[in-house]
Order: C-alpha cells, then structure tokens, then sequence
C-alpha cells in the first residue's frame, strides 16, 4: 500500500523572512562550507549585532525550517565613506557599526547560497528582496563590493580591468560578477585592496551599484547634513565652592556664555565638580570621593536641562560615580535633542586607584549626533592609542578629551598623546582641563591646563596642526570651526593616508571584551 500523504509531501518548502537569533547555527554552517577559504562564518557576537542595528535588512530563505541562503545588509550615508573603501571598514568590522537609519544607501554586505541549494536561483530571490526592501525605505541605491573569483585563473594573462570588461562582453564567466550583472547591477569602478584576505580576486572587488528609480530625494530646507561643526571648550578654574546651586550657577554662565556663539558641543574638564570636595573629611580621601559622587546624578541632569535649554550638545567633563560596590570616572555625553549617553574611564592611574580606590570600565563607544560622530576618553585613556584605533574604526570623527593633570609634564603626556591621536586617526581632538588650585583638598589641590583643538597635519588643516589653544593656566574658553569635510578629503587624497595605509595583513587592533 503506498501511502498517499507521505509521497505528496512537497521536497522543498521555501520561505523568505528576516533573520532571527536562533538562526545562528545554520548560517554558521553554511558560511564555513562557502568560505571555508576567508576564514568561515562571523562569530555569533557579530552575527548579533548585525541583527541588532538593522534586523530588517537581515534576510534569509529556510526550507522546511532550516535557513539554506541568506543575505546580510546595512543602510550607511555614502558620502562618509566614498568609493575607495575597504569591506572592514564600511562594514564595522562585520558589526555593522556603521549602520545609519538616516543614510541614503543600502549597502550590501554579503548574500550566501547553501552549496546543496546552488540552481534554484535562491540568490536571485534575496536581490529581489534587497531591492523591494530598498524601495519601501526610499534609499536612492544598493551598493556593494563584488569578488572576482574568478580572476585566479586569469591573473598572469590580464589585469583585473581587462577580466571585468570580458566578464561583462560575456567572454569570460565569474561565478559572482556575471550573477551580479545578470540582477541589474553595473560596475562603477574597481577597488584595489577592498578585501586583503581575498587572494583569488587579487584583494580586489568591484564597485556595483543598482540604481533605485523611484527614489525620491528629500529636501531639507532645514535640520540638513552640514559640513561645519563649532566646538567651544572651557577651561575651568577651580574655587571653592559651598553648594551645589553655586556649581550649577557657574556652569550655566559658561554654557549661556558659549553657546551664545551658536556652538555645537561644549566641552568641560575631568572632575569639574572638584569644589565640592572641600566638604568633606579630607583626612579619608577614598570616603571623600564617594561622597562627592552622590552629587553625580543631580549634575548630569542639570546638564541635560541645560543642552535643551541652549540647545547644545554638552560633553560633561568627568565625574566620580559609586554604586555601593564599585567606584569609577565617567563622562555623559547630554545631547541637545534630550537623550544622553556615558563613557566610562578604562585605565586608572596609579594614584586614583591607590589614594581612592578607582576602578576601569569595560566599554568604549562612538556615539551618533546630529552633527558629527564622536568619542570621548577621560585623560589618560588618550595615552593608549589602541583605544581611538578602534574607534577611528567606527568613523570617529571628533575626539573630547576632559582632563585633570597637576603638573606641566602631566599635561604634556596629555597634550603630545592628543596630538598624535588627531594625526593616525585622521580626526579632531578636543581636550580641556582645570586651572588654579583648591586649598586643603586632598589629591586635587594644583591644577594645570592649556586647553587645545588639534587637527591632523596636511595642507586642509592649520600649519602647525593646531586650530585654537588657550591660555595656559588662565581661565577661558576657546570655539573653533572643524570642517568635517576636509576629514573626508583627508581619507581619500591627504599627502599620506594613515588609516588606508595601515598593514592590516601583518597587524590589526580589536576589542576583546564582548559587547
């Protein structure tokens, strides 16, 4: 007897859907079996933050339950990155870190096959999609780098311009390009070293576009992209002060003095709120800072108030934070659209952990704003030029420093590490610190600070790499325009280019702890 239910039961039954957690195990397998020879699949931290930044530009197909194809996207504003740029980069390192819901661009960062799906045009499929998803977001493109496998067997013969233009004459086929030519997508140009693991395309991938026809461009008649960013930092003098209310008084004198430039960020120093040491036991200084912190939260809130109220961005210097277990230095980033955000100092100086008790935090940041991307290390943490690597990796584009240092060698360990920071990570840095001095308070009773905005060194920027510095010792504020243009010009044509030029073949920098 045979049975009629079992032998109807379809062979396949396809589904397209986005992408979700569990679908881990069965991504990971098929990245290994494609890219068995580019090092397999991502990690499962990175396949979850992909689907944390953009879940909906995650697609897959499954059959019967099981994912066999997949298609992995992110929307970014092209004109950050430009043609000349490499997978690492625009993808975040696989994080997709450079999401942005406000870009004009889907960018295509993979579309892989189950090798047992291979003829059932599952790849066509997830196309489709990406452009019907494309569409519905009204992005003006798809972009994407393309491999050339195929070019392996050509390399001796011709040079990667000469293969492209048989692959397209339909001389020659390519297992990736002919398929991406046959789903609408044109070639732009060539990218030399898109992808240096990539050794049968050459490092070489092609620069592939499919043009949304029904995009319509929005006009910003205000709230537009703007190139200039007016930076206004203050160097603080340090009194003492009685009560919280004469703190917030003079705070507000120096966010009403500078933002009345119409500055986009201001930045104050490292333990700003200092004064309000002198009320408690100095004999007991660890006793001391964390009753100091207890003021922390009351602060931070004043300066949310006071980026709405002026409307600018704020950097709040640093401030002793304490839980009841651990204590640590932070800084809030108080944005003028009312949302806020914290960077935690990562390494502690010898006489903050021995004199108070001070402990690192484990997290490090780039944070979108309305006008630039930026960062923030509290004082020493410039002097580990791992970290701002990692951030110039997420499109750092404004580095604040808030310090504290007592003596001219301590500033200048600062200031020299500052300088060199703007110069590798072809970005503007922002430092500031504290002046005079605070009698019988113990651990930060000399200040000393000469507050500066560097730039990197090329032709775009000042002779001497300096846009605005203070005063030493005096109490003042400096504002300066940065434009972010000019970065971008850097990135592509400065007279050496030590972000595109770095060895990544022989050496890279990444975070280890887990996001």
């Amino acid at each position: 007897m045979i049975d009629t239910h079992e032998s109807d039961a379809p062979e396949h039954l396809l589904k397209l859907r986005n992408t979700r957690p569990e679908d881990y195990p069965d991504i990971r397998a098929i990245m290994d079996r494609v890219y068995a020879d580019l090092g397999g699949a991502w990690s499962r931290e990175q396949f979850m933050a992909q689907l944390g930044q953009f879940p909906e530009g995650q697609i897959c197909i499954e059959d019967k339950g099981r994912v066999v194809a997949a298609a992995i996207s992110v929307i970014i504003d092209y004109k950050k990155f430009g043609d000349r740029h490499t997978y690492e980069k625009i993808t975040g390192d696989g994080y997709l870190t450079t999401h942005d819901p406000h870009g004009d661009t889907l960018y295509g960062v993979d579309i892989f096959v189950d090798p047992d799906y291979r003829g059932m045009r599952l790849g066509r499929r997830l196309y489709d999609a990406r452009k019907e998803l494309c569409r519905n977001l009204n992005l003006r493109a798809i972009v994407a780098g393309g491999r050339i496998p195929g070019y392996r067997e050509y390399r001796d013969e011709m040079t990667p311009g000469e293969y492209v233009a048989k692959v397209k004459a339909r001389e020659i086929f390519d297992p990736i390009l002919t398929f991406q030519l046959s789903n609408d997508f044109h070639v732009r140009k060539l990218i030399p070293g898109y992808m240096p693991e990539d050794r049968a395309s050459g490092t070489y991938a092609t620069l592939l576009e499919w043009i949304n026809i029904d995009y319509e461009e929005e006009e910003h008649l205000i709230g537009g992209p703007r190139s200039r960013v007016r930076i206004g930092a203050v160097q603080w003098q340090m009194r003492p002060m009685k009560t919280l209310d004469a703190l917030f008084e003079q705070i507000e004198y120096f966010v009403d003095a500078v933002s009345g430039y119409q500055t986009d960020f201001i930045l104050f120093p490292e333990f700003f709120n200092g004064p309000l040491l002198a009320r408690f036991n100095q004999d007991n200084p660890a006793e001391a800072i964390r009753h100091l912190a207890e003021f922390t939260d009351p602060i931070r809130e004043e300066m949310q108030r006071l980026a709405l109220a002026y409307n600018v961005n704020i950097v709040a210097g640093s401030m002793p934070e304490y839980d009841g277990e651990m204590l640590r230095n932070v800084s809030y980033l108080c944005r003028r659209d009312g949302t806020w955000e914290r960077q935690y100092k990562l390494h502690v100086t010898p006489d903050e952990r021995d004199l108070w008790g001070l402990q690192g935090g484990d997290k490090l940041a780039v944070f979108d704003t309305d006008v630039a991307r930026v960062g923030i290390l509290i004082c020493y943490d410039v002097e580990f030029p791992e970290l701002s690597r990692i951030m110039a990796d997420q499109q750092l584009q404004i580095l604040f420093i808030p310090y504290w240092t007592d003596t001219k060698r301590a500033y200048l360990r600062v200031r020299r590490c500052a300088q060199a920071r703007a110069i590798e990570n072809e970005c503007y840095v922002v430092l500031s610190g504290s002046v005079g001095n605070l009698p019988r308070v113990e651990n930060m009773d000399l200040q000393y600070s000469r507050a500066a905005i560097f730039t990197p060194a090329d032709f775009s920027f000042p002779h001497d790499a300096i846009a605005d510095e203070a005063t030493p010792n005096t109490e003042m504020t400096l504002i300066a325009d940065l434009d972010l243009d000019a970065l971008k010009e850097l990135h592509e044509h400065g007279s050496v280019r030590n972000l595109r030029d770095r060895r990544k073949d022989l050496y890279r920098v990444e975070w280890e702890q887990n996001e």
